[in-house]
């Protein structure tokens, strides 16, 4: 994913009449008067000294989490520099112009309509605004000559102003991505209707966090479904390894990976897709295995609607670890195992 606040910060110097380079590696930095420095995730590696430099500026999530400042307006507010990565991607050659690894690089406008969410979730750092506002109209990061348009926000339909920006979507006559997905509890009959009404580009997305929204999810589907009617494939992001109270423990596990499929079997029985979101805490579970099979299971959609988790699993060969992760843990939970037979 091309990085926005670089490429605004790009935009709004070539307006200054500023020449930019996009670096790829940490090397060079005394040769430019301003080196910017944008970290997504807190995993992302990079030299502790360059932070040092006086004239490195740094800033994002992945330094910050929940207390990242700000850019200032006028760079918040300008076009962003779509070119900032041509020369780069043409350095990938033929993979660079066909691959959908590259595609936002190439054929999406992207930017954020509304900030903000008042849900306040224990697992996402985008806690500085309680309530979903207007961020920018889309024309200050729409590019024509973009197939596409994707966007960021924390949670669109929890904006008051969400049908205008609907509308705004529909006037560009591309088709739109809501990246982050959007919030099944707030889902009716007219936003899905409005939604219908737009292009949308590829799946529509959505999240299945916690089990105690089951009811809703099952609900909010009845209305989704009939107006859809299997035009649009619906998705949902399913939260697995995250404990809000930081437990980690056994029982926590098993109760995770319970949860996990229950999960999906109800997603099953309203016709969406599920899309394993693994948190870093993953990585401790004794049954980490588990983890990796389940995502990859249900994250590729032909596997998973043709084929029940136990099948996924034996198609790899016998003493494989595949295999192994699901052997060792129906022998220690036996009681939960029959969600391995369930299929789509």
């Amino acid at each position: 994913m091309p990085n926005l606040a670089c490429m605004k910060i790009s935009g709004f110097h070539k307006q200054m009449g500023d020449q930019i380079h996009l670096l790829t590696e940490y090397s060079g930095f005394n040769e430019f008067d301003k080196v910017y420095l944008s970290k997504v995730f807190t995993a992302t590696r990079y030299p502790p000294e360059v932070l040092k430099m006086e004239n490195v500026e740094y800033g994002g999530t992945g330094f910050y989490l929940d207390q990242a400042p700000e850019l200032p307006y006028e760079i918040e507010h300008a076009m962003p520099d779509y070119s900032l990565y041509a020369d780069w991607l043409k350095g990938k050659g033929e993979e660079g112009k066909k691959s959908k690894k590259y595609k936002y690089y190439r054929d999406y406008s992207i930017g954020f309509l509304t900030r903000g969410c008042f849900r306040q979730c224990p697992f996402c750092v985008n806690k500085n605004k309680t309530v979903s506002v207007p961020a920018s109209p889309v024309y200050e990061f729409y590019n024509p000559q973009k197939k596409k348009i994707c966007l960021l926000d924390d949670n669109f339909l929890a904006c008051g102003e969400w049908s205008a920006l609907l509308g705004q979507l529909r006037e560009t006559g591309r088709p739109v991505q809501f990246r982050q997905g959007l919030d099944i509890r707030l889902i009716t009959r007219q936003k899905s209707r409005e939604l219908a009404s737009c292009r949308l580009d590829g799946d529509l997305l959505f999240a299945f966090d916690n089990i105690k929204d089951k009811e809703t999810v099952i609900e909010k589907m009845k209305i989704i479904n009939p107006i859809f009617q299997e035009s649009k494939r619906i998705k949902f992001y399913v939260l697995t390894g995250f404990d809000a109270d930081g437990r980690y423990d056994w029982t926590f596990w098993k109760q995770d990976i319970l949860q996990a499929f229950e999960r999906i079997r109800i997603l099953m029985g309203v016709r969406a897709y599920p899309y394993i979101m693994r948190y870093e805490k993953y990585q401790e579970s004794p049954y980490r295995g588990m983890y990796v099979n389940l995502s990859r299971w249900c994250n590729q959609p032909q596997m998973y609607k043709q084929m029940s988790f136990r099948e996924f699993c034996h198609l790899s060969k016998e003493g494989s670890a595949c295999r192994t992760y699901l052997e060792e843990y129906e022998r220690d939970f036996p009681e939960i195992s029959s969600y391995f037979d369930m299929k789509f």
